[in-house]
């Protein structure tokens, strides 16, 4: 843990419940002065008073306490060893699969971001690293994708934008029998919902611009390791590919933290609703959402996630449809990401998933006419008028 909370750390946090983690990590009090925020240590490097005695920090790429705080948080949050912070959701993500070596082969979650996608597909595949995508809904498919050179598994659940849920206890618990590397992209479920390390996952990923900063006001990525071996491997890449999130963001972030269980209780709930009314309408083709009653995979995500979530995805129907209800939608941000107070309505058809050929992109459900709808803390009265409004046309 950092030293800058070391006199505030006999709370026994691991066993306080999450809302009180929320706001007593560890580092919530400056032990030096009393001050009831983590310090902005604005500093690239740090004195060595005793040449021989190094200081814990020296060099801010090589770590700043500021983001040390953030990175001791999150891997309290996620019941990980180590944290680490990045420059972006994406960052954490490249940054963790320089892991792999060339002719190593993973396994993927066929309807993954698209940035992940992307980064898989142009760039890795380049330098000798190769994906095979499936439907890991399917334990079956999973297995049939085992080659001799596979060395990790990738999960996204719910899966980005159509929600589909995979089965991380039963993925993991394979994995494991073959010496795989477990890896999960838990953005949308975060940890206050979903903790995937206490089922043996070895790596879990978020982008902490989402649901975890909560404002869309940083960009920032974060990773927890399960091990402390792992955590070393992490930490010699993060250091070397200097991917590490300036202390500003790290600042800000830990801020949008501390409401998370806030937020998301209530963005949940409206989100629940809005998931009720759209599957009502006839003029919708298809609602995705892990809380509705026929959503597949509902039971297994009740197993391992604790909420549904504030990310609604439908189909309109046509992609001339839902650039109109794009356009007349006057409440939330028409905008690429999620996990904001304000809420978001996406086309990933032209935004998160623009990377994906469009081929690619139908094959896996994302559709021209589906939307993704990132639920804020606006009334849900008036976000449903407002949707009703645009469906009109």
């Amino acid at each position: 843990m950092s030293d800058l909370g070391k006199g505030h750390q006999d709370k026994g946090k691991q066993d306080l419940k999450f809302a009180t983690k929320l706001l007593h990590f560890g580092s919530e009090i400056d032990g030096a002065t009393g001050a009831s925020s983590v310090p902005i240590y604005q500093a690239s490097t740090f004195h060595h008073a005793d040449i021989f005695n190094p200081p814990v920090h020296d060099y801010s790429r090589s770590g700043n306490p500021t983001r040390q705080a953030l990175e001791d948080y999150i891997a309290l949050l996620e019941g990980g060893v180590r944290g680490f912070a990045y420059s972006s959701g994406m960052a954490a993500i490249s940054s963790t699969f320089m892991l792999l070596s060339a002719g190593d082969h993973m396994i993927v979650t066929e309807d993954v971001y698209g940035g992940t996608y992307r980064l898989l597909t142009s760039i890795l595949n380049r330098h000798g690293i190769e994906s095979t995508f499936v439907d890991m809904t399917d334990l079956d498919q999973v297995k049939a994708a085992l080659k001799p050179n596979t060395k990790a598994v990738y999960m996204e659940t719910p899966s980005n934008p159509t929600l589909k849920i995979t089965d991380i206890e039963a993925v993991t618990k394979w994995a494991k029998e073959h010496d795989l590397l477990t890896m999960v992209d838990n953005t949308f479920m975060t940890p206050y919902y979903q903790r995937p390390i206490e089922v043996g996952v070895d790596i879990v990923l978020h982008s902490a611009t989402k649901f975890l900063g909560g404002h869309s006001d940083v960009l920032a990525g974060l990773a927890v390791a399960r091990t402390e071996e792992i955590g070393r491997q992490l930490k010699q890449l993060q250091n070397g590919l200097g991917t590490v999130l300036g202390v500003q963001e790290s600042w800000l972030l830990m801020r949008g933290m501390k409401t998370l269980q806030a937020r998301m209780k209530h963005s949940e709930e409206s989100a629940a609703v809005l998931a009720a009314w759209l599957k009502g309408r006839q003029d919708i083709t298809q609602v995705f959402y892990p809380g509705l009653i026929d959503h597949p995979g509902r039971e297994i995500h009740e197993k391992q996630s604790t909420g549904y979530g504030a990310v609604v995805s439908f189909d309109v129907g046509s992609g001339e449809r839902a650039k109109q209800v794009l356009n007349r939608a006057r409440i939330p941000l028409v905008a690429v990401s999620l996990g904001a107070v304000e809420s978001i309505l996406s086309y990933p058809a032209m935004m998160s998933h623009a990377a994906m050929p469009a081929e690619v992109r139908l094959e896996r459900g994302i559709t021209d006419g589906l939307l993704r709808f990132s639920v804020g803390l606006e009334d849900v009265d008036d976000l449903i008028a407002d949707l009703d409004q645009a469906l009109q046309g």
